[in-house]
């Protein structure tokens, strides 16, 4: 691992930014989601009340909806229910394996509905070692630690190694591994679903048991909020996020090159040969990591740059622009939901604005998809064939004392939002 370089402190980068930000918009939580599902606690039912013969809970006439089905057994025979999400133009379907988006189907600009997601058509899938994350909840830290291990409270922690040398997405058995408990708290405005977790101590290395909350919820505007909670008995950390990949013409209809991303970030963090940040936080300008304006991503995808060398493509932390900084101290629910990223695909016309309350985003451009898996519509999925943007914290951070903290401590309450909106 090569050496690392000096970090500016927040306030220096801050300063060095702010006369070139260009803010475009900045929400508050409860503006977004306008029902107020999300903005308080995620434990408790929104006034839910009993539903039809499949536990489903919603109206007539067309409104919102959520309803379950059995589908199949994780391999410790736990039995894993798919649930329906659907709300105006707009479904999706969630698995209690992994907390999974198994699917999203969403119109194009000529009213043709399609999925535009990645996945499996089985728990199988899902469960292999072949799998790389699809729709998956990520925990507890989401991105790589190196050497798989940290300090913390004066304790060294060791986690088991699952890639190369470094831990990746929490170990190798994962949140994305665990069968969630889920709970229907929509009403007739918005179909949402609760997933329940419980991490004990020492699970895969990690410090504190972990009370995890995280609620999907659709609304009829074709926005879909993502809010994540977690409590812990013991200092430990944690950065949860949402692993999708997307490509907006539709599951297995080839790359994503074309498509157009533009990422608000003026830095993003470099990384070494293991893809482990080098703890430089680097400008943009003038790279090929420059998305401050929308470019097709298989522009510069294949420009002879180390970076793009070591991860076979984009797999890096951008550093969001934000009107806050987006760190957590304790509790996040004071902070904004502002624009992260916004992705176009000019042959269906759709289009996916990301807003987060996280400080940083992970571009990967679907680098190590290599034509042996096959997805829910029966295609093989290929090199870049959709491509994932996880909000987070940075990689790495328990190890990295200038990243924005991860730490949570008993009696605080870990908070984080990201809100996906489709259009066309």
């Amino acid at each position: 691992m090569p050496g690392r370089a000096t970090l500016p402190s927040a306030c220096g980068l801050a300063a060095a930014t702010a006369s070139r930000r260009h803010r475009r918009r900045h929400w508050p939580l409860v503006a977004t989601i306008s029902t107020g599902l999300l903005v308080g606690s995620a434990a408790a039912p929104a006034g839910a009340t009993e539903g039809d013969s499949e536990r489903g809970r919603g109206s007539d006439r067309g409104s919102a909806s959520t309803t379950v089905e059995p589908f199949g057994t994780a391999p410790d025979g736990t039995p894993v229910e798919r649930w329906t999400l659907s709300n105006g133009d707009m479904t999706v379907r969630v698995l209690t394996y992994g907390g999974v988006i198994q699917t999203l189907e969403v119109p194009d600009a000529n009213g043709d509905v399609e999925n535009v997601v990645l996945g499996f058509p089985d728990v199988a899938g899902y469960a292999s070692d072949a799998d790389p994350y699809f729709g998956s909840l990520i925990g507890r830290y989401g991105n790589r630690i190196a050497g798989g291990t940290f300090d913390l409270a004066g304790e060294t922690y060791q986690l088991p190694l699952n890639d190369g040398p470094n831990t990746l997405h929490g170990g190798p058995d994962g949140f994305d591994d665990r069968v969630w408990t889920a709970t229907p708290i929509g009403n007739r405005h918005v179909a949402a679903l609760r997933l329940d977790l419980v991490s004990p101590v020492g699970y895969q290395g990690f410090p504190g048991t972990l009370t995890t909350s995280v609620v999907y919820a659709l609304d009829s505007h074709e926005r879909l909020a993502v809010r994540y909670e977690a409590t812990t008995d013991a200092p430990t950390v944690v950065n949860l996020t949402q692993h999708t990949y997307w490509n907006l013409g539709g599951e297995g209809s080839g790359t994503i090159y074309d498509h157009e991303l533009e990422i608000d970030a003026d830095a993003y963090t470099p990384v070494d040969e293991t893809l482990i940040p080098t703890g430089e936080i680097a400008p943009v300008e003038g790279t090929p990591f420059d998305f401050r304006e929308s470019t097709a991503i298989g522009e510069r995808i294949r420009v002879a740059d180390q970076q793009l060398l070591y991860g076979q493509g984009y797999d890096h932390n951008w550093v969001l622009n934000r009107e806050d900084d987006g760190a957590r101290e304790g509790s996040d629910s004071e902070d904004g939901l502002e624009e992260a990223a916004v992705l176009h695909d000019p042959d269906s016309g759709r289009t996916l604005k990301m807003l987060t309350t996280e400080p940083g985003l992970q571009f990967y451009s679907g680098n190590f998809l290599d034509g042996t898996i096959v997805g829910t519509g029966g295609s093989v999925y290929r090199q870049s064939d959709g491509l994932a943007l996880e909000t987070q914290h940075f990689p790495d951070s328990p190890n990295q004392p200038e990243f924005p903290s991860t730490e949570l401590q008993p009696g605080e309450t870990y908070q984080s939002t990201t809100v996906f909106m489709l259009s066309n």
